[in-house]
């Protein structure tokens, strides 16, 4: 090599949204499970890749780039909103999962054998409505701990710090979603395959 880094072509700024504004809006509304929130989400992102477009370096597609800001976001927009509303909404959600377990914690209702490959199901437009329909049923605080976690990746120390809660309890709250989130993709999307 002779030193010099090789040009990396940017797209137009003008050209962002419509080139990613939808994935990028449809990814925070996933995420926020409020259409305003996330529509402020995405013009923020797109502000701050404009101010920051030469730190772009072409290690990762652009849209990769535009997600990892959205991302930092989101996680920003979720603190705020920790600080601002610190209640804890998952004590009075039900989700009746002692019926599927004895005394000992085995399987008194086994689940039904998931046929599909995870991949080619996450792929599929038809499976992430389902999905998110599904993620938009659970309460707020549940919602927010499982993206933050499955979806954005954050460790469970993190999560307990955005959230205000304690690690045992965000074990207790990522149980319920996922346990939820089965049975909910069992019955919408599983049956329906």
């Amino acid at each position: 090599m002779n030193g010099t880094e090789p040009k990396i072509t940017m797209i137009d700024p003008d050209q962002w949204v419509d080139q990613h504004g939808d994935y990028l809006y449809r990814f925070a509304l996933s995420q926020v499970r409020d259409a305003g929130t996330a529509e402020e989400l995405v013009q923020e992102t797109f502000v701050a890749a404009l101010r920051s477009q030469n730190n772009f370096k072409g290690r990762s597609s652009f849209r990769t780039w535009l997600i990892a800001i959205l991302k930092h976001k989101i996680i920003d927009f979720f603190r705020k909103k920790s600080r601002e509303d610190p209640r804890d909404d998952t004590e009075k959600y039900d989700d009746s999962t002692d019926r599927f377990f004895d005394a000992k914690g085995a399987w008194k209702i086994r689940p039904a054998r998931w046929n599909t490959n995870p991949m080619e199901a996450y792929e599929q437009h038809e499976f992430m409505e389902v999905f998110y329909r599904c993620l938009s049923q659970l309460p707020e605080r549940i919602a927010q701990a499982f993206t933050l976690r499955e979806i954005n990746g954050l460790s469970t120390e993190e999560i307990c710090k955005l959230l205000n809660i304690t690690a045992t309890n965000c074990w207790v709250i990522l149980y319920r979603a996922r346990m939820s989130l089965r049975r909910c993709l069992e019955l919408q999307w599983l049956k329906s395959n």
